[in-house]
């Protein structure tokens, strides 16, 4: 059974978006996690897979063919028109996935986690778009004790991502994660509840 609502969850990193559908799983609500189809997609033997090769070259492979993501994201880093092509040849593919999985999700509503949903203006089905913000100081800080990054590291792929004025405008909701995960859940617990009502709408 499809989900009746399709929420689109979004944020910069650093923001707490893995958290937050975390909480959302453990309300027993379907999530759908778009940075897990891409990493499928690009398993050995995908269509995609070879595409990408064929436009970026063999190098992109590590020695066992699988692909080299810290090998890719160096070319796309440099060159926006390289990374379109690489969205072009991964997001309709995410898209029509993601679609598949909220058509079986059997749930009133349903999360579907999109990281670059502002940035790539993908024309998801989506009913709505929750996006979790922090101030940017919060998001450096976090990443940098999460990965292990330098600041320099953390600021480019915060200039390479939507600001948080762009991003909050597309937003119907917006949860502001600048606390202890206490006070992230008690604002979910709030949309949760809102969800379920507007799904049996």
């Amino acid at each position: 059974m499809a989900c009746r609502l399709r929420i689109g969850l979004t944020g910069g990193i650093g923001s707490g978006k893995t958290a937050a559908s975390a909480w959302f799983r453990r309300q027993g609500i379907a999530v759908i996690d778009t940075d897990d189809i891409a990493r499928q997609l690009v398993e050995p033997g995908q269509p995609a897979l070879d595409e990408i090769v064929r436009e970026f070259g063999a190098g992109i492979l590590d020695a066992h063919g699988r692909l080299d993501r810290s090998a890719l994201r160096r070319i796309v880093f440099r060159d926006a028109g390289r990374r379109r092509r690489l969205e072009q040849i991964l997001h309709p593919r995410i898209r029509a996935r993601a679609g598949q999985l909220a058509d079986a999700a059997g749930t009133p509503y349903c999360v579907v986690v999109i990281p670059l949903l502002v940035e790539t203006a993908s024309p998801y089905d989506l009913d709505r778009v929750l996006v979790i913000d922090a101030p940017e100081e919060l998001q450096i800080q976090r990443v940098m004790a999460r990965n292990g990054m330098s600041r320099e590291e953390v600021e480019a792929i915060l200039a390479s991502q939507a600001g948080r004025e762009a991003r909050l405008a597309a937003a119907d909701d917006v949860v502001v994660n600048d606390g202890d995960l206490k006070r992230l859940h008690g604002q979910l617990e709030g949309l949760h509840r809102k969800y379920l009502a507007l799904a049996e709408g």
